[in-house]
């Protein structure tokens, strides 16, 4: 017999959800289901996988109140929540245009050898396994997902067990679809159900820690499976003299706090031109001691609860190593505050910061602002790059092609020009994780739907003429 598996309420404290965890056997028979409808659904003209889709984008439409009431509850914060609802109907919509574009058929063409003719086609992985994190729990299940379907394959999702609620609604406007229900499964599960899955799977996509994602590499090796991967990062931005620096510290400020601080593309440390930093502090400062805390109901301010007790723990011992190493608090927390069980940490301004620190070097998960002055171009560029992540960056100067100069110098994979975090709303930019920031091809724009297909050429020999390589 299952034992329920624990869900904490990060608002209270408390455990108020159990879930069972499945069986090996379960599991197993429940990706044959979908390993055995998926070759129906490839077959499928790609126009009848759209109508599919955009059924059930209809619906989503239906469960969206509770979906969203099982999103805020899973992570404590309702407008990001409300946020991710909303967005899966625009990224469906996305994902069917670029599909109509990218399959589009590839005419015949002849190859160097004048009388040997080419033709292309495409065959979708029979079964994609994707495991997401609890930080946006909707939307990074289906980032890989969505385009995976469209492909022709077939999907299993495992969530993160910190976050599973939302499974339930989802999977009930999945069943109203039939065709889709049968090649896509949202499964609860713990670490361990993410291990059987890469088992059972033919590809994988990951996204969550670096010490997880190299776990994940390894399994993948071994059964010489793809994997994707979409792990951590320590964004840095870059400040100027000559910047706008009221539209900096606005930037900056929601770049490093927007959910908590709890995004991979959070930025989670500042250098800024020593020259301009007291300006530059004192506007940060002002605007995030503005910012409120959503306490006591989840409508209440802008910065919820920090959603894993696990990341408490980290973000406490990155303070505490900062402070001891001589790190100043401008405005903020000098630890995670409880309140009502719940744990939150207001947005905080750090100075006095170096790369001895972890708060400067390893990934942090929640809304903290270590600021540390440079003064050369050089300089920043050196500490901007001194890291093992290369997830994404920011970059502010007098006008955009100045700072676009300086950003084409930094080791990421996404920067963001006079702003923050663009990548999280701008999704037709192609781009790759640097570093151990992540592994294989991009999960933006047309070219992510190639992660989910082998390509294949028929060579084709029409004309009954010796061909002049043979004996």
């Amino acid at each position: 017999m299952n034992t329920p598996y624990p869900v904490r309420n990060p608002r209270s404290g408390q455990v108020d959800y159990h879930f069972s965890l499945p069986q090996p056997d379960q599991l197993r028979q429940a990706v044959m289901h979908l390993r055995q409808h998926q070759p129906k659904w490839a077959q499928l003209p790609l126009s009848e996988r759209i109508a599919a889709m955009q059924a059930w984008k209809e619906a989503l439409q239906q469960h969206l109140p509770d979906l969203i009431e099982a999103l805020t509850t899973d992570t404590g914060r309702h407008h990001e929540s409300v946020l991710e609802a909303q967005l899966v109907g625009q990224s469906i919509d996305r994902w069917c245009r670029l599909a109509e574009v990218f399959f589009q058929e590839v005419p015949e063409k002849r190859s160097a050898i004048s009388f040997i003719h080419i033709r292309q086609d495409v065959q979708p992985i029979p079964v994609v396994g994707v495991i997401s994190p609890w930080n946006f729990p909707l939307l990074l299940g289906l980032i890989d997902t969505l385009p995976a379907l469209l492909a022709g394959c077939s999907v299993v999702v495992k969530p993160s067990e910190i976050t599973p609620r939302f499974i339930e609604p989802l999977m009930a406007s999945v069943r109203q679809i039939p065709m889709l229900s049968d090649v896509l499964l949202f499964v609860a599960g713990d670490g361990s159900t993410g291990a059987q899955l890469i088992d059972l799977v033919d590809l994988v996509c990951f996204t969550g820690s670096v010490a997880t994602g190299q776990k994940v590499y390894s399994a993948c090796a071994e059964r010489f499976i793809p994997c994707f991967l979409e792990l951590g990062g320590k964004d840095p931005a870059l400040v100027f003299e000559g910047a706008n620096l009221e539209h900096a510290a606005a930037s900056i400020l929601w770049g490093s706090t927007v959910n908590c601080g709890q995004s991979c593309l959070s930025i989670e440390r500042v250098y800024v031109q020593e020259n301009i930093a007291a300006e530059f502090l004192e506007a940060i400062v002002r605007r995030a001691e503005a910012v409120k805390l959503a306490y006591p109901t989840p409508t209440d301010g802008q910065i919820g609860p920090v959603i894993s007790e696990r990341q408490v723990n980290i973000i406490n011992e990155h303070l505490r190593d900062a402070f001891e190493k001589g790190a100043r608090l401008l405005t903020g927390n000098k630890q995670c505050e409880c309140l009502d069980g719940g744990w939150y940490c207001r947005p905080t301004v750090l100075t006095d910061v170096d790369h001895t620190m972890k708060v400067m070097t390893e990934e942090t998960f929640g809304p903290i602002i270590p600021v540390m002055t440079f003064r050369t171009e050089e300089e920043a560029l050196q500490l901007a790059n001194g890291t093992i992540y290369g997830l994404s960056a920011a970059v502010f100067s007098r006008d955009w092609s100045e700072a676009w100069a300086i950003g084409r110098r930094i080791e990421a994979g996404a920067i963001s020009i006079n702003e923050c975090a663009l990548t999280a709303l701008v999704h037709e930019g192609e781009k790759q994780s640097f570093k151990r920031s992540g592994m294989g091809g991009t999960r933006m724009g047309a070219a992510a739907l190639k992660r989910f297909i082998r390509q294949r050429a028929f060579l084709i020999k029409k004309e009954p003429i010796p061909s002049p390589w043979w004996f």
